[in-house]
């Protein structure tokens, strides 16, 4: 159920849109942020909470000498099996879920009204689309996500054509916002601009 007194406005983007940057611009305003990617990487790395559930679901192969998820193995295993997504996120939800509300807790005690969270699978989730208020989406050609990633990363183009077949469709995405933020070059100014220009109702 959405809290009348309280808002949750989701932002998200495929990979390489630049959400996570438009986040921490926001959060620069004043706006009060969640990181579900943040949160996931924390649950993933040594010691994390998901490790363990981990290596019980896929064994000892999956997590790294240092005691971290193993990504790109992990990585592989997810587009050569399906199934294996799928029971991932069923480890990592619960938890992430959890992290989540334990945040907005201290965010409502500091006396916020609004948070943003900063979710990559927002269109996915069925939790997601019924419980916030509200959907910001970063957007971008298709090829400009490829070239951020490769860049970034050190993928090739089909590693990173294979990531964003897992999401949402571009499509989707953009059919689910309320608010289209569309970032197609890399000068930080540009996305300064437009995140400047987004005004959040608390």
């Amino acid at each position: 159920m959405l809290t009348p007194t309280f808002k949750r406005i989701g932002l998200t983007g495929g990979i390489g849109s630049g959400k996570s940057t438009l986040g921490k611009l926001l959060q620069e305003q004043g706006y009060a942020l969640i990181n579900a990617d943040e949160i996931s990487h924390a649950l993933t790395a040594p010691q994390g909470a998901a490790i363990e559930p981990i290596r019980l679901c896929f064994g000892a192969d999956f997590i790294t000498p240092e005691g971290a998820l193993d990504r790109p193995k992990m990585r592989q295993l997810i587009f050569s099996q399906a199934q294996a997504k799928f029971a991932l996120q069923d480890v990592l939800h619960p938890l992430i879920l959890t992290a989540i509300h334990q945040a907005e807790v201290a965010i409502k005690a500091e006396g916020n009204a609004l948070v943003v969270i900063d979710i990559p699978l927002l269109v996915e989730s069925v939790h997601w689309m019924a419980t916030l208020h509200q959907i910001i989406v970063v957007d971008c050609e298709e090829d400009t996500q490829v070239s951020r990633v490769m860049k970034r990363n050190q993928l090739s183009a089909a590693e990173v054509r294979q990531i964003m077949a897992n999401q949402a469709p571009r499509a989707q995405r953009l059919a689910a916002a309320d608010i289209v933020v569309f970032n197609n070059t890399d000068q930080l100014g540009d996305l300064k601009h437009l995140a400047q220009a987004i005004r959040l109702q608390h």
